[in-house]
């Protein structure tokens, strides 16, 4: 029995030996990955934009990294060069924006080329004399890549020409584009390329040319406002409200065929901003069809369309736009008085820039 005592004391230094090894192993563990993440060097280039369109690959290689120079330090104590928005600044001209464009033209996969398009989108909004720099060839060139067969690719190349319609020698040339642009958005349903699209033609004066084309996708853009994504809800609202406008488009709109449960959008629960566009479309397809030229003729309409879901006998929008007047957003609030407004009083009078609840037309309407 007595040597049991001595067994345990040995049990325990032995424990006490071990702990002490394993701790000493994991600081030298420790240390070694501490020591090899000093040593270890960053990647030469990343899969940035910018480093995805350095250089034309050969055809089926993918670009190859370029080394970035390192910046010479000038006699004052800075870098010289820096970004290229630091170097526009500084009346210097960086030649990053025709890089990405000449590397544009090589044969490049899906990949790079939507990486390409989306740093020439954010070099066209931070360089603003390189992109001004630019010709009608690299409109050209940029519009060619909505006939890619990768969505992503389409997408990247609307926002490009976006960004640039925001150059106005541009816009002539981005216009010759629309009939594209609205053939994309009514035969490919991406919600992404809806928003890409919708917001370029939201951005330029649709050219006349362009009206028939605009009849044919006309369902298609109903369907897109009573889709399920907010953002391109908001951009079909609101280019359907320009259109609303035009004289040989209202009938198109008007008669267009919705569901069954179109006034939905006129929901309090729908987001303010969605509200906001769909009021004002609702007020410009009063105004259009209370004018004495649209009042000139006499037309007909389906029982699913829009005039019948609105205007007609049957409508609750009445019902939507009284809701709307105690909505918690006060730019939703004096937007439903204004369509109240107009379906109520006469087009002479004119369109009030708001109409209290206790006004007569409210009153009319209730």
């Amino acid at each position: 029995m007595c040597c049991i005592p001595q067994r345990l004391g040995q049990m325990d230094i032995c424990k006490g030996v071990v702990s002490l090894a394993t701790a000493a192993g994991a600081i030298c563990l420790l240390y070694k990955a501490i020591r090899a993440g000093i040593k270890c060097q960053p990647p030469r280039c990343s899969a940035s934009p910018i480093c995805v369109a350095r250089e034309c690959p050969h055809p089926g290689e993918r670009a190859r990294p370029q080394e970035v120079p390192t910046p010479q330090v000038s006699r004052v104590g800075g870098p010289q060069g820096g970004l290229a928005v630091e170097r526009e600044q500084h009346g210097r001209d960086s030649g990053e924006l025709r890089r990405l464009l000449n590397s544009l033209e090589c044969k490049q996969d899906e990949y790079a080329k939507s990486m390409i398009l989306h740093s020439i989108t954010r070099c066209v909004y931070l360089l603003e004399s390189e992109a001004s720099a630019c010709t009608n060839d690299d409109i050209t060139l940029v519009g060619s890549m909505l006939d890619d067969k990768d969505n992503s690719v389409k997408i990247q190349a609307l926002n490009t020409l976006k960004a640039f319609s925001g150059i106005r020698k541009f816009r002539l040339k981005i216009q010759e584009h629309s009939i594209k642009v609205l053939e994309l958005i009514s035969t490919i349903w991406d919600s992404q390329l809806h928003i890409a699209g919708l917001r370029l033609l939201n951005n330029l004066p649709l050219p006349d040319f362009a009206h028939p084309q605009l009849r044919r996708v006309m369902p298609a853009l109903m369907e897109i406002l009573q889709s399920d994504y907010t953002l391109a809800q908001v951009q079909a609202a609101r280019l359907l409200s320009n259109l609303a406008q035009k004289n040989d488009l209202l009938y198109d709109i008007l008669n267009c065929q919705v569901h069954s449960n179109f006034l939905n959008l006129f929901q309090s629960t729908q987001p303010g901003s969605l509200l906001l566009e769909v009021l004002l479309f609702a007020e410009r397809l009063s105004e259009g069809r209370s004018s004495p030229h649209y009042r000139a003729v006499k037309w007909h309409y389906n029982e699913q369309s829009v005039h019948e879901a609105v205007f007609g006998d049957d409508s609750r929008l009445a019902d939507r736009l009284l809701a709307l007047v105690i909505h918690p957003e006060e730019d939703v609030q004096i937007q439903a008085c204004k369509v109240i407004v107009s379906l109520q009083c006469p087009q002479d009078v004119g369109v009030w820039p708001s109409c209290p609840p206790s006004h007569s037309c409210f009153s009319n309407a209730e």
